[in-house]
């Protein structure tokens, strides 16, 4: 199997995985040095870069089907958890409630994140692509330096918004805002060496 066939394989799992598992993560609020965030922040900003990855190495169609796929998988998660909340639970084991009482509230925590991921991240595609044809093949770290300092505010913004307002007082929802997009640029920053690190494939 060569280098191509793998990260195909590999790089597009990954992001799945980890805007799933950030979409569950995300149905719990935490304080982290006295903030409040959805603990989905802590995973999430990683699918920028593994975003990023799938852009150098296998291309702008494949990063938007990536991002498609995964809006799909979020969606479905959603709803195999509804349904499976749903079905009367067998009476020998009890009522199980706890399964629903914890994800089903997180229905518009899930929309929130799927749109917001969805949306950012074409988004993102485009300005990465508008930026490489403008400065060519150099200056990588400007193409994701550019387009997260977009796509970040506007998948925050989106998820934050949708899946809380009218829940918590604006100003928390504003500080969770906040905080969201300074972990989702550190993290950004902080890991586009691994993107350096990627055989360029971008077509």
């Amino acid at each position: 199997m060569n280098g191509t066939m793998r990260a195909a394989i590999m790089l597009p799992s990954l992001y799945v995985t980890i805007t799933i598992l950030s979409n569950i993560s995300s149905l719990r609020i935490i304080t982290v040095l006295g903030a409040s965030m959805d603990a989905g922040t802590l995973l999430y900003p990683f699918s920028f870069t593994m975003r990023d990855l799938i852009h150098r190495a296998l291309g702008t169609m494949a990063a938007r089907l990536t991002i498609l796929l995964a809006t799909v998988l979020n969606t479905l998660a959603f709803v195999v958890f509804w349904i499976v909340s749903n079905v009367p639970p067998d009476p020998q084991v009890g009522e199980q409630t706890e399964f629903g009482n914890v994800l089903l509230p997180g229905a518009r925590i899930v929309l929130g994140s799927t749109i917001g991921m969805c949306v950012s991240e074409l988004i993102d595609t485009e300005i990465y692509n508008a930026v490489r044809r403008r400065l060519g093949e150099r200056h990588l770290w400007a193409r994701v330096a550019v387009s997260n300092a977009f796509s970040i505010p506007i998948d925050s913004f989106l998820m934050v918004f949708i899946a809380f307002a009218g829940t918590m007082p604006l100003s928390v929802l504003i500080e969770i805002t906040g905080v969201n997009i300074i972990i989702k640029y550190i993290v950004s920053a902080f890991s586009l060496f691994w993107i350096y690190g990627v055989r360029r494939g971008e077509s």
